[in-house]
């Protein structure tokens, strides 16, 4: 412990193997922590699967919660057994835990199930709340009455959904609940809210409960107003914020945001007098000299009547009299492209590099109410590969400074999907580039660590032997001989996530058809680029393969690769 005001350290904990997290009690007088139990290794060489998450590396691993007293720094054991106990939250009175644990329940999606618990901490009772496949987080509220909970729209028997009858609601799209710990009554606070939440904290100060929830392409700070049930947004001085924090006896919150364009960085928020100011701006000095382009909302109406939402990227210098090549990015899946700074994907730096960048958010993704996010359930690139195809001809039409014969395409993980099942129905683009992309849908939800646990929501009830019609037909591996685009594929060679003989198959496919295709593998990477230096010529190489097909510029791909 520290004391900040006499800068003193006092050890509370010494020597504790494999420490794994702590939570301050609210009254200060113990911390909860956790310790991981590891098994003895196997030296054998052979391992019989308990199962599928087996194949994780850490999945044997079991954690268990400790008691250490403040400033004394006696110990004592909590919780014990075979499954893994979490700490979700402590009774503001600090006299109860909140805890759960999960195992696996193959029998029905989501293939799991997660058990909530209270723990007296003075009679080291436990009593069962509830047991639910679709539930999260959950923490008291303030007054230890009530539990606010993040879950699934069918979180407690799908009191939370918001679909049509007969609708599979998308489960990534996350809601709010209230609990009753007397009544075990459940609120759908979020229901008729849009926005998908991601971040939620229950002021000790107001009757209130502040919520980061994405917004269509932004995250937004939102104040629910629980005795009239209204949702208000608070302007943040940022398009997209995270990392939310309350003071606990202030009305003073303390949270990241970046914007397009706009480096992130640390804000403090007054939440009485609604005024903002800037903490920290680590990269303001390295970005002084860096001039910006302007980024554009751009929609359209979808010839079945849906607005799909988007922006534009232009570049700095940009001169609407001049052609210019341009660069199509999209996800596909259950999240939206959010209008944050930088990334795996910089789209300021595409345009920087000279690129007009449209990003658009089809059909699928959450932050635009229940009923979009439900049309990603067992479509698998239907709609948003169409509305792919439409938006970019729209947009070529309304944007004549772009060069329709020197357009590109991109995308990750499902965009990467996205990436090879668009190369097998449109020929509008002159080069696409897929990273992490899933070739095989069956492939990748056998494989993967946790395909089948996405596949839970993404196919809904359905599998390779009663959907061919999903997981041969919409598969791009078997459309290869439709694929006349140049085509870089980009994979990690350790990823966990979707497995990289995905884009080794389809290579492979291509290859052999005699189709214009180059596979670059990241050695020891995993679903994401992190190592600085591959980091760097895995970005050199996405941009040489635009410029080298839609600048006609092949020189700096051939120096990163050379030639035959």
């Amino acid at each position: 412990i520290v004391a900040l005001d006499r800068g003193t350290t006092t050890s509370l904990l010494r020597d504790v193997q494999d420490f794994s997290n702590y939570t301050w009690a609210p009254n200060g007088r113990f911390v909860v922590y956790a310790v991981t139990e590891k098994p003895e290794p196997d030296k054998s060489g052979l391992k019989r699967l308990q199962g599928m998450p087996d194949r994780w590396p850490t999945w044997r691993n079991r954690d268990f919660l400790y008691r250490v007293s403040v400033p004394q720094g006696v110990r004592s054991r909590l919780t014990a057994g075979y499954l893994t106990t979490a700490l979700n939250s402590i009774s503001p009175d600090g006299r109860k835990l909140l805890f759960t644990r999960s195992w696996e329940d193959f029998a029905e999606r989501p293939y799991s199930k997660t058990a909530y618990y209270t723990l007296d901490l003075a009679t080291m009772e436990v009593d069962s709340l509830w047991t639910s496949g679709w539930t999260g987080s959950a923490q008291w509220s303030p007054d230890g009455q009530r539990l606010l909970v993040l879950g699934g729209p069918s979180s407690f028997d799908g009191v939370g959904k918001n679909v049509p009858e007969g609708v599979i609601p998308n489960e990534y799209d996350t809601q709010a609940f209230l609990y009753d710990l007397g009544t075990g009554a459940v609120d759908p606070i979020t229901k008729d809210f849009d926005p998908a939440i991601g971040q939620a904290v229950w002021s000790r100060l107001e009757p209130c409960i502040y919520f980061v929830a994405t917004d269509r392409a932004q995250v937004h700070l939102f104040r629910y107003d629980i005795p009239t049930r209204t949702f208000a947004q608070i302007e943040t001085g940022a398009e997209v914020i995270g990392g939310l924090e309350l003071a606990l006896r202030a009305p003073v919150a303390a949270y990241l945001g970046s914007s397009a364009s706009v480096p992130q960085k640390a804000f403090v928020l007054d939440l009485r007098k609604r005024q903002v100011r800037i903490l920290a701006d680590p990269a303001r000095t390295a970005y002084q000299h860096v001039r910006f382009g302007r980024c554009e909302p751009w929609d359209f109406v979808s010839s079945l009547g849906r607005t799909i939402a988007g922006h534009v990227y232009l570049p700095p210098d940009f001169n609407a009299s001049k052609k210019y090549p341009c660069i199509v990015y999209y996800y596909g899946g259950t999240s939206p492209v959010t209008r944050d700074f930088g990334g795996r994907y910089p789209k300021e730096l595409w345009a920087a590099n000279g690129y007009v960048v449209y990003v658009l958010e089809p059909s699928g993704a959450t932050g635009f109410g229940q009923a979009f996010s439900a049309s990603h359930v067992n479509d698998w690139g239907r709609r948003v590969s169409e509305e792919i195809v439409e938006g970019v001809q729209l947009f070529l039409r309304s944007h004549p400074f772009v060069d329709s014969a020197r357009v590109g395409c991109i995308g990750a993980s499902y965009g990467g999907f996205m990436t090879m099942l668009l190369t097998t129905k449109t020929n509008i683009f002159a080069a696409a580039v897929a990273h992490a992309g899933i070739s095989s849908i069956a492939s990748y939800w056998g494989e993967g660590y946790w395909g089948y646990l996405y596949s839970s929501t993404a196919t809904a009830n359905s599998f390779p032997w009663n959907r061919r019609d999903i997981y041969v037909d919409q598969s791009p591996l078997f459309r290869a001989d439709r694929v006349k685009t140049p085509l870089l594929l980009l994979h990690g060679t350790s990823d966990t996530n979707v497995p990289p003989g995905e884009s080794i198959q389809f290579y492979t496919a291509l290859k052999l058809l005699g189709r214009p295709v180059e596979l670059v593998q990241v050695e020891g990477q995993d679903h994401t680029i992190m190592e600085f230096g591959k980091r760097i010529r895995w970005t050199k190489t996405i941009l040489a393969w635009f410029d080298r097909w839609l600048k006609g510029q092949p020189e700096w791909w051939e120096k990163l690769y050379g030639g035959k």
